[in-house]
């Protein structure tokens, strides 16, 4: 139509001027003759050309659009029957009717054959019920159901319609699942599927995928507590898989897999409920115990114990007018990540603690890409939280231009929007900053920090790590001179006897008194060593138990057996030991072996010396030696680092 238009115009002002130029000599001579002949003809000239435009113009426009749409319409047509050969598609369009209308769910497998782009592979038009005859097809005979998903790919324009039938499949087989086992299944089931699926089923797909795999993990486990403890982990994956599809904009994805979702959620619950009975009439000891990473509120309920001085200094901050930055610092599994991952439940409303992994931070190589690392963190950590918050995405191109001042901006925007809240941004592993310093010779993000620090009134800054600020490089000193610090150290007593003995609700009474002092005198109670030395109990006492050695009802821990258990915890805990030995002896050849040679005469009963002092400071600042400097903190260290000595 456009170019039958332009057409139009053209060819109406080209004849328009003739026109009014001919009609414009005769009457310009015509008046001529009563005057000048010479201006008569050039005054009829200017007139006719304009008179003769004007209506070559309007005539033009007006047969130009109807010339336009005629042509329109006639290279539609062609288009439409010579591309996408729309002469076959009403016959194909009756055959395929035909097809899902004569027969039934039983025949569709027999169909598939005869389907229309069996004989027409360059069809390109839609059909209607292909997709839902292969998804019935299926039910029956999966492999013929594959083979024609297959031909629609790879040798038709029926791809779209393939993609159809792999999202009604993988969501009937879903939605199909009645008991724990069919859940089991479905990674088997579903293995096929071409990676990556298509864009509805990319969104849902793998996660249901991920919770098969731990439904069955669960159900390979040793024990009928285990398995209930692990069940733990799918369940809640599906509630925040719910959760998600809730919010999805899809609304066809949202109910379909939203009601999958659910159903799984309650056969999941209801084996877990199935579980603990099974558990409580069996006599093996539930195992609670978790030694290793860093606790998660989600799975590990309330086996977080003790650091109410963390969180009241936290507390005390937030009602500060100009906070500082907190700082706390500790040894290796001294549960700091576990205390920032905890924050969101022990502390009031109006605080958003967002934990952001400076570890994973920091593997970027570029300010572009730690910004760009950063900002991401900070929003994925807003949306896990229990009251969730949903962070705006930061200006992309200004994050590429010039990284943390985009940032600066963006926090600026996040206070705007969230007015009556803080942010707590929590920096753990925070040292491994001084790695980007150096990777891009850079204090950008430091200054980022200072410039956060002074103008950003709702942000309070917490630093997570092993090391005192004194431990770092000096420059860090001129970026962070209000700040407090705190120590993370072991727990006090009755916080970990609180652990052993009730590490979840309704823990049966499973040690003697002397079991419970041995434990605390050997791990001084840190609460990774007090963790682990609890599981190696349990899993000796449960061993003895189905090789009835000890009776399942008076069943309980002795001291003796606490002994019995620590070569095993030495080796379980090897990788603990190993980094803090590292830690101490990476240090210059000297300092390493004067370290070494007065450890070596403390573990044979020498006493130190007054040239061992400054060593002995450093030691007991790493929590491994006692003021005094003659004795280990902890013995379960001590025991290790003699076998070490031992081997040199």
């Amino acid at each position: 139509m456009a170019f039958g238009v332009a057409f139009g115009v053209a060819v109406g002002v080209t004849v328009g001027v003739a026109f009014g130029m001919a009609f414009g000599v005769a009457f310009g001579v015509a008046g001529g003759v009563a005057g000048d002949v010479t201006r008569g003809v050039t005054r009829g000239m200017a007139f006719g050309v304009a008179v003769g435009v004007t209506f070559g113009v309007l005539g033009s426009v007006a047969g130009g659009v109807a010339f336009g749409v005629a042509l329109g319409m006639a290279g539609g047509v062609t288009w439409i029957l010579g591309v996408l050969r729309g002469y076959f598609w009403l016959p194909e369009l009756l055959w395929i009717l035909t097809l899902f209308f004569v027969s039934s769910n039983g025949n569709r497998v027999n169909c598939l054959r005869y389907l229309p782009s069996r004989f027409d592979e360059l069809i390109i038009l839609p059909l209607p019920f292909m997709d839902v005859m292969i998804v019935e097809a299926y039910r029956k005979n999966p492999d013929v159901a594959r083979e024609t998903i297959n031909y629609l790919i790879t040798s038709t324009n029926q791809q779209k319609v393939a993609a159809q039938a792999i999202s009604g499949i993988a969501g009937d087989i879903l939605n199909r699942c009645q008991r724990l086992s069919d859940i089991v299944q479905i990674a088997n089931q579903l293995a096929w599927i071409p990676s990556p699926a298509s864009k509805e089923l990319g969104i849902v797909l793998p996660q249901f995928l991920d919770i098969s795999q731990n439904v069955r993990a669960s159900e390979e486990a040793t024990s009928l507590y285990r398995k209930y403890e692990l069940l733990n982990i799918p369940i809640t994956e599906l509630r925040q898989l719910g959760q998600s599809l809730a919010l999805t904009k899809d609304a066809r994805v949202a109910v379909s897999f939203g009601n999958t979702a659910q159903s799984w959620l309650t056969i999941l619950e209801t084996a877990q409920h199935t579980l603990e009975e099974q558990a409580q009439q069996s006599t093996e000891i539930r195992q609670v115990y978790i030694a290793g990473n860093s606790l998660d509120p989600e799975t590990a309920k309330n086996r977080f114990k003790g650091r109410i001085d963390i969180f009241r200094e936290i507390e005390s901050l937030a009602l500060s007018e100009q906070p500082p930055v907190l700082l706390i610092y500790g040894g290796r599994k001294t549960g700091k990540t576990s205390a920032l991952k905890y924050l969101p439940y022990r502390i009031q409303a109006n605080i958003v603690p967002l934990l952001v992994d400076v570890q994973g931070t920091a593997a970027a190589t570029t300010l572009k890409g730690l910004a760009e690392n950063l900002a991401q963190q900070i929003i994925e950590a807003a949306r896990r939280l229990p009251r969730k918050v949903f962070l705006p995405n930061p200006d992309a191109k200004k994050l590429a231009e010039d990284p943390f001042p985009a940032l600066q901006t963006w926090f600026a925007e996040i206070e705007r929007n969230n007015s009556g809240k803080q942010f707590l941004l929590c920096l753990d592993e925070y040292e491994r900053l001084g790695e980007v310093v150096e990777a891009t010779s850079s204090r950008a993000p430091l200054n980022f920090i200072r410039n956060l620090l002074q103008h950003q009134r709702k942000w309070i800054l917490l630093f997570s790590g092993s090391q005192e600020l004194s431990e770092l490089d000096d420059y860090w000193s001129d970026y962070l001179i209000n700040t407090r610090a705190l120590r993370m150290t072991y727990l006090h007593e009755l916080e970990a006897r609180d652990l052993i003995q009730q590490p979840v609700e309704n823990f049966s009474d499973i040690y003697e008194p002397t079991a419970i002092d041995e434990i605390i005198q050997v791990t001084r109670c840190q609460p990774y060593l007090v963790q682990l030395v609890c599981y190696e109990v349990v899993e000796l006492l449960n061993r003895d138990i189905r090789r009835n050695r000890r009776e399942a009802d008076t069943a309980k821990a002795t001291a003796q057996d606490v002994k019995e258990v620590i070569p095993v915890v030495l080796e379980r805990g090897d990788q603990y030991f190993r980094e803090l030995w590292k830690s101490l002896a990476d240090s210059d050849v000297y300092d390493g072996l004067r370290l070494r040679n007065l450890l070596r005469r403390i573990i044979q009963g020498e006493t130190p010396t007054q040239q061992d002092q400054g060593v002995i400071r450093k030691l007991t600042r790493k929590e491994i030696l006692t003021q005094e400097g003659n004795a280990f903190q902890v013995p379960l260290v001590e025991k290790y680092i003699e076998q070490l000595l031992e081997e040199e």
